[in-house]
């Protein structure tokens, strides 16, 4: 019941007329194709009985219908054939109609969740593994699929079929077969519901190996690096088979199971059909019936038998489908942790000052991180950030992106709170070359032009230019159509963080983040970088987060965190001059320069 208002405006668009009278046709054709599947018993028996008694057929009031060459074998085999062919075509031209409605459910659906997925907040995504994520939403968008398929294509049909058969029983025998017919098929539905939730418990358990599974392999395999730097294949092998033998025990136990599903079916639709056929015998032997009408409780039976011999699989499917679709319909009701505020306004960006006014922050309620920080960033001016790791300094920048919300104290953009500005328009203007550049696994052009999609060629040039990388990338084969790989694995720290530039370049942010942007990279690429990031941060509003501290000394203001405090601030001069905590860092951090070049 909860996923039904989620999908049901997918397959009932309200601004898709055409696909609305699609559906209401294949609604039409399914009913036509059912009840030329309940004539061919109908033809079936007449056969038969034209060929024992050919006169009784005659007298009866279907024989007073037609002319006698009608009624003829040949004519009624005849007959007989263009049923079955009419069943065929008929259910083809409804799945054709269909078949749109299904397939737009689908692309739908699998948009809202995919757009939902990048609306979430940065603690949703941190908190969860990418492999199972993307495995639920797999599961669910095909979900969508089966339940098209198999309620249009099956389950509607069966029931249709079944209420059709019911009213033939009725015109042409007694009560007492529509008694033993509906008993059969209360009792197989009843037993086949039991025995399919009894099995979807254990497809569930398969279902989260299967996922633990995944989420091991794509995790070693997107870090396959890592496990060769400390030779560790078996291992992953080992943790990716121990989540397979899981798999493997549930799966057998689904197979097991099946077993007792197809008996327990077959045993009762066989009492039924039995029953029925030897009411049809005494009715033979008293004169009531006749052959053909044995041949048409037979086909009856038997017609009935295979949508019902499904029904098992039919409903294990669509519980299965509503169970993966519950998943992703789960992933759709959670809501983002940081949402715009029902009154926001975008970003009136003036000049790009940036302020921070008695900031608290935490992840954890009982894990403070930023306790109290106050500082400001004049327009165009450039502050950096320095301290021991945990101090605070990047969570800085990811409350300056309003990743997360703050607990205490207000970001103000030139005078406006970011909480009551739109995250579109704040991010729009903020740009950051962080310290772990991941790229896509597309082209440097696109990577490059990530920045701003609508840049033309001549402008990505132009940023690569100015990031002192056009040079490396003409020189390559491809050129700026050059593959960078999985996450840039392609490439160099050094050039990688080139491409980080000139894409926040191409995006022209008045606002600057420099996130430990050249921490990773050894001293001559370095300095290399470090020219081009004072070119990209010139006239910028800038936010230097800085593990070295040469990077830093011509910053306008340099603040020292830590334990998520402030401890000093002031000028790199100012600082050395103070001979307190900076000038500490900055002694031990000289002497190492100093001892690795002797070394070397």
């Amino acid at each position: 019941m909860r996923i039904l208002p989620i999908i049901r405006p997918y397959f009932w668009p309200v601004d898709r007329r055409d696909l609305r009278v699609k559906i209401v046709l294949g609604m039409v054709v399914l009913l036509l194709s059912k009840i030329v599947t309940v004539a061919v018993p109908y033809f079936f028996k007449w056969v038969t009985d034209s060929l024992t008694t050919p006169d009784a057929l005659a007298k009866t009031e279907w024989g007073a219908l037609f002319p006698a060459i009608v009624m003829t074998p040949m004519a009624l085999l005849a007959g007989y054939g263009l049923t079955r062919l009419g069943q065929v075509l008929l259910s083809q031209i409804r799945d054709v109609y269909f078949a749109e409605a299904g397939v737009h459910a689908l692309r739908g659906l699998a948009y809202k969740t995919f757009e939902h997925m990048h609306n979430m907040s940065m603690r949703f995504h941190l908190d969860r593994r990418m492999g199972g994520l993307s495995r639920s939403i797999d599961r669910g968008v095909k979900a969508i699929d089966t339940l098209v398929r198999m309620m249009f294509a099956n389950v509607i049909p069966t029931f249709v079929e079944i209420i059709l058969m019911i009213g033939v029983l009725a015109y042409s025998f007694d009560f007492r077969y529509i008694v033993i017919i509906f008993g059969t098929v209360a009792v197989y539905i009843w037993f086949t519901l039991k025995a399919s939730e009894w099995r979807i418990g254990i497809r569930k358990q398969m279902n989260e190996s299967d996922s633990e599974a995944n989420a091991k392999a794509m995790d070693s395999l997107i870090n396959f690096e890592t496990v060769k730097y400390f030779n560790n294949e078996t291992l992953e092998a080992q943790r990716f088979d121990v989540a397979m033998a899981a798999y493997q025990k549930a799966s057998v136990r689904t197979y097991v199971s099946l077993g007792w599903l197809n008996s327990g079916q077959t045993l009762i639709f066989t009492i039924g059909l039995v029953a029925c056929m030897a009411m049809t015998m005494q009715g033979i032997a008293s004169g009531k019936n006749t052959v053909g009408d044995m041949v048409m409780m037979n086909a009856l039976m038997i017609q009935l038998w295979f949508p019902l011999n499904f029904l098992g699989f039919f409903y294990r499917e669509l519980k299965q489908a509503a169970m993966d679709l519950g998943d992703m319909v789960e992933l759709l009701h959670q809501t983002p942790e940081v949402k715009d505020a029902p009154d926001a306004q975008p970003l009136q960006l003036m000049h790009g000052a940036v302020s921070f006014k008695n900031v608290m922050f935490h992840y954890a309620p009982d894990r403070e991180i930023l306790k109290g920080i106050s500082f400001d960033i004049p327009a165009g001016k450039t502050v950096a950030v320095v301290g021991a790791s945990g101090a605070g300094k990047s969570t800085l920048s990811r409350i300056l992106f309003r990743f997360y919300d703050i607990s205490g104290g207000a970001v103000e953009v030139d005078g406006q709170d970011i909480r009551h500005v739109t995250q579109n328009t704040l991010r729009a203007h903020i740009g950051i070359v962080p310290q772990d550049t991941v790229l896509f696994n597309d082209s440097i052009r696109y990577n490059i032009r990530y920045g701003r999609p609508s840049a033309s060629d001549a402008e990505i040039e132009q940023a690569a230019q100015m990031a002192q990388i056009d040079g490396f990338i003409k020189s390559l084969p491809q050129g700026y159509d050059t593959p960078v790989g999985e996450r840039g694995l392609k490439l160099s720290g050094g050039e990688k963080q080139r491409v980080a530039i000139a894409r926040t370049l191409l995006k022209n942010p008045e606002i600057l983040i420099l996130d430990e942007a050249t921490s990773a990279l050894d001293t001559n690429t370095e300095r290399e970088i470090q020219s081009a990031l004072k070119l990209i941060s010139h006239n910028r509003t800038t936010l230097v987060i800085a593990h070295r501290l040469s990077t830093i000394v011509d910053a306008d203001e340099i603040l020292v965190m830590d334990a998520g405090h402030i401890i000093e601030r002031g000028t790199h001069a100012q600082l050395l001059e103070r001979n307190g905590v900076y000038a500490n860092m900055w002694t031990r951090q000289n002497e190492s320069a100093e001892n690795s070049i002797d070394v070397s």
